[in-house]
């Protein structure tokens, strides 16, 4: 009798109108998504909103024409094959900045900015080379005043650098800060190591009144 009752017509029918009502408001749901998607897709295309153009602005970096590629190329394509990159709303700011760091560490800062509406300057400065960071006498990179190490160094003779020489870790700001006292007292360091037995060396010019290959020796180097 209950089987009966559940599978009457009147009820049968009552489940067919459910389901496509069901059917209806995903249909409109659906409908609505898209016409939504169509028309962001639309107003991120106009031509007011997207990029034209791509200026790179630098002081000293001479890798002006890589950049731009680097950057042209981050903002072709589109999101989802629906919203452009090149719009001034949603062009890959956080990718452009991580792809320029990583090809280039001589890079210390990137700004952007948008100008006239269409055209996208990309600001870059360059980091100064302050001292050396050497693996060996004959291998060395430069460092910046925080102690960054970012690009191949060339030789270089002489006391042009002063020079780090094994780890440093976080001890890179009292270790300058020291050699600016021992340049307050008249002398001039220039080179600082790690030896073997962990203590630790400020080797000083040979350009002093002091003794050939004048050096401090910091036993047991821990700041």
């Amino acid at each position: 009798m209950k089987r009966n009752v559940l599978n009457s017509p009147r009820l049968l029918e009552l489940k067919k109108n459910r389901q496509r009502a069901v059917v209806t408001k995903i249909f409109i749901y659906l409908l609505g998504f898209s016409a939504v998607l169509g028309l962001l897709s639309y107003l991120f295309r106009l031509d007011s909103l997207n990029i034209s153009e791509v200026k790179i602005l630098s002081l000293n970096t001479t890798e002006t024409e890589i950049i731009k590629k680097i950057v042209t190329e981050s903002i072709s394509g589109q999101y989802l094959w629906l919203l452009p990159k090149t719009n001034i709303l949603l062009y890959p700011k956080n990718h452009i900045k991580n792809e320029l760091q990583n090809r280039f560490k001589k890079l210390k800062d990137i700004k952007f900015s948008i100008e006239n509406k269409k055209i996208l300057q990309v600001s870059v400065t360059e980091r100064e080379a302050k001292y050396l960071w050497c693996e060996k006498e004959e291998k060395c990179s430069f460092m910046d005043e925080n102690g960054f190490i970012f690009d191949e160094a060339p030789y270089f003779s002489g006391e042009v650098y002063f020079k780090f020489y094994g780890p440093i870790g976080e001890n890179f700001k009292k270790i300058i800060l020291f050699k600016k006292t021992l340049e307050d007292l008249k002398l001039k360091p220039v080179k600082f190591s790690i030896l073997e037995n962990g203590d630790a060396q400020i080797s000083l010019s040979n350009k002093t009144s002091l003794e050939t290959n004048p050096r401090i020796i910091l036993v047991i180097f821990i700041f």
